[in-house]
């Protein structure tokens, strides 16, 4: 008896493994990776490896034309955000807290032999200010310099005023010996202490990761917020237009001075130190250095040229060598000194492209600005004075409060782009101004322009596939007559869509079905749609239960899975300007070209259906895709732009580890709303829970009816829905199975 039902069970295994090897008809045998969605990410990834490389053809091409300047400088101030017109102001001297022993209120911070030190402040635009040092000779001034300083060096540091800082011949007392005025402003350095909310939420990536990511979506940048203090520190330092105007920076200061430098020809000459040669490989820098797409048409060495003929001075001296890790939901990225392969990769291009000999200061991996720069900086052929001696603080006084300072500095950005985020909705109102809305019929065609938009500088785009779909399958299960496939094709190379074909019970030969897509959220895979026997708590087997009332399903994999590794790769798109949705979107059109094609799929009916990050596809791929007669987004609509970019609110994107959410300049061209808009006049519907975490109610609802009102204006109200159901984040299937009914037929 054992030994038959041990040959009986390993007849069925046998005939189970034979029948699970069966493919679909008209599709090879699949032999999947052995994590599909692992394998995606990876793939992805590579395939950015070889796109940035192709980036340096694409670059060339824009810089064949020499006429080209002014837009790329134009450009290059869009990327960073520099688009605010600036508060006209002149330098305000600020009063020491303390008093001497006159009793007469100080202005003077501190003397050195020749010279003295103030703390000044100046306006840039709204409630931003500029605050710093000014070094001010006491015999004629020769030159202005604005010199910036490292943004974890405090101006105080860099004059001597505050230990820290241990340089032989530092920048500010070596310009002031030569009889330059020399403004050192303040810039937010890289720690955490200032972050996060009091009373809202805690983090701990940086005050500058923050900025970044508030900024980012309403298409600011802290880099760019930094040249806008100084450029305003320039027109608040009232130069004559005989005097040189210097700009000279290291670090995090040196990357200002060269894109200001770029930006403004006031500045006669411009030095480099410790930023020059990095760009290239900007994915690895932190987060707060990431700036969309400007890899297609800027290195270090572009923007360089942007300052060529005056005179610009590139040091390979010291560089910061930070590294930031993911603790704490943190972005991971790190600063290094480049090699000299390196740099001298960049001079070479640099000079490639301005046929100018390049000046180059060589001062050692310890040193910044040597004398050779210095006397570059400011023309000078005869020997330059010793740099001055240490300033001594003025009597009873004390030095400017760093840490205060850096609050103030900090807290200025973060409201601004506040008051950005509030401003938004009439900025987007401005922005759809172009839009026709008297009828579908025009607003159709009038929304062409915005969708292209929408592709090229939201979600980036990747070429078309360069391979056949080449799709292999595998059967997974059969139950109650309902079949499951696992399917894959080829996009391009390293590129492939993958994902769970369910085929309902009870098909006729020659009928052809409505198929729903059934999209999983962050760190999903099919199964959590699919799998007949798993109840996910989100999901609740909704792909199955459609195929259960007919429909055919597809549940593709996304490649937002794997945590910290996805968001890199995001990272390396960004530069690039691309994004995970260019894949996505790619994937998709493999995947319902195939699916219109088959000869049981009416290719007039697939729906699209997906919830969390599903529903940020909902959102997103349908606009791009027309195969996709409907969209369904689930647990995730609202007033994105607030979820994204809000520092008041506890669930804001702002305050937790998924630094992926930022898009940049969203803010300003497409919220939900604006997005569904764009999926008209296609049907449209929002699934709700009430105590879903991702927003409350009244953010969804406020956005939804600027969805629904549209689709009231354009007479097709019947065309669009919201259902509220009591519950959380999850698929409800009720109201919304009910609209697929409705539209699919």
């Amino acid at each position: 008896m054992p030994s038959r039902i041990l040959a009986t069970c390993l007849s069925l295994a046998a005939f189970a493994l034979t029948t699970c090897a069966q493919p679909l008809p008209g599709t090879r045998p699949l032999v999947p990776p052995a994590d599909p969605a692992a394998a995606m990410v990876a793939g992805l990834d590579r395939y950015l490896d070889r796109h940035r490389a192709s980036l340096e053809a694409v670059r060339a091409t824009a810089w064949s034309n020499p006429t080209n300047r002014t837009a790329h400088r134009a450009r290059l101030r869009e990327l960073h955000g520099v688009v605010d017109p600036r508060t006209s102001s002149a330098l305000r001297f600020l009063s020491n807290p303390l008093t001497n022993t006159t009793g007469v209120p100080s202005l003077a911070v501190a003397r050195g032999t020749g010279f003295q030190v103030y703390a000044v402040a100046w306006d840039v635009f709204r409630g931003v200010h500029g605050e710093g040092l000014l070094l001010v000779p006491d015999g004629p001034i020769t030159a202005d310099v604005i010199a910036v300083p490292d943004c974890d060096v405090t101006p105080e540091q860099w004059v001597g005023l505050a230990p820290g800082v241990n340089d032989a011949n530092p920048l500010p007392r070596s310009l002031v010996a030569q009889g330059c005025r020399v403004l050192i402003p303040a810039l937010i350095d890289r720690g955490n202490r200032f972050s996060g909310n009091p009373g809202v939420r805690s983090v701990k990536h940086s005050q500058r990761e923050t900025l970044w990511r508030a900024s980012y979506e309403l298409g600011r940048h802290p880099l760019g917020y930094e040249i806008q203090r100084v450029l305003a520190a320039a027109d608040a330092l009232g130069t004559p237009a005989a005097t040189p105007l210097i700009l000279a920076g290291h670090g995090e200061g040196g990357v200002v001075a060269l894109v200001a430098g770029a930006l403004d020809e006031r500045f006669r000459s411009v030095a480099v130190s410790g930023a020059f040669g990095l760009t290239a490989r900007q994915p690895e820098l932190p987060v707060y250095r990431n700036v969309w797409s400007i890899l297609h048409t800027f290195t270090d060495a572009e923007i360089a040229a942007l300052i060529t003929p005056r005179t610009i001075v590139l040091e390979h001296g010291r560089y910061p060598e930070v590294t930031h890790t993911d603790a704490g939901g943190a972005a991971p990225g790190r600063l290094w000194r480049p090699t000299d392969a390196e740099f001298d990769s960049g001079i070479r291009r640099w000079e490639a492209l301005t046929g100018k000999a390049s000046v180059v200061s060589r001062p050692g991996v310890d040193a910044i600005f040597s004398e050779g720069t210095v006397r570059s900086l400011l023309s000078a052929g005869a020997p330059l004075k010793p740099a001055a001696a240490v300033p001594v603080r003025s009597e009873g006084c004390a030095a400017p409060d760093a840490d205060a300072r850096t609050l103030r500095l900090y807290r200025e950005v973060l409201d601004d782009t506040q008051w950005l985020l509030r401003e938004a909705q009439y900025t987007r109102a401005d922005f759809w101004k172009g839009a026709n809305f008297k009828s579908p019929a025009e607003f159709t065609r009038s929304v062409v322009p915005f969708r292209d938009r929408f592709r090229q500088e939201v979600t980036g785009e990747i070429p078309k596939p360069s391979l056949p779909p080449d799709p292999r399958s595998r059967l997974l299960f059969e139950t109650n007559g309902i079949r499951g496939y696992e399917v894959q094709f080829d996009v391009h190379p390293d590129v492939f869509a993958w994902g769970t074909l369910i085929l309902p019970a009870g098909m006729k030969p020659g009928e052809r079905r409505a198929v729903v897509v059934c999209q999983h959220g962050l760190e999903g895979r099919p199964r959590d749609a699919a799998d007949p026997w798993t109840d996910h708590g989100a999901y609740h087997r909704y792909a199955y239960r459609l195929a259960e009332q007919g429909y055919i399903t597809f549940s593709p994999q996304n490649p937002y899975i794997g945590e910290t590794k996805f968001r890199q790769v995001l990272r390396k798109a960004q530069p690039a300007g691309l994004t995970l949705w260019s894949f996505i979107v790619r994937q998709h059109e493999v995947i319902t070209d195939w699916l219109a094609a088959r000869g049981d799929v009416d290719p007039a009916r697939i729906a699209f259906y997906g919830l969390s990050y599903g529903g940020k596809t909902a959102m997103r791929v349908p606009v791009l895709v027309d195969r996709y007669c409907l969209s369904i987004c689930s647990a995730d609509y609202n007033e994105w732009i607030w979820k994204v970019a809000s520092a008041r609110a506890p669930y804001s994107y702002l305050w937790n580890n998924e630094y992926d959410m930022p898009e940049w300049n969203l803010g300003n061209t497409y919220n939900y709303a604006e997005m569904s808009w764009m999926i008209f006049p296609r049907p449209f519907m929002v699934e709700r829970g009430h105590d879903d975490g991702v927003a409350p109610d009244e953010w969804v609802a406020y956005e939804f009816a600027r969805t629904r009102r549209h689709y009231v204006k354009m007479g097709m109200a019947d065309r669009t829905e919201i259902e509220f159901f009591d519950g959380p984040h999850t698929i409800h299937g009720v109201g919304t199975f009910e609209f697929l009914r409705k539209h699919l037929k």
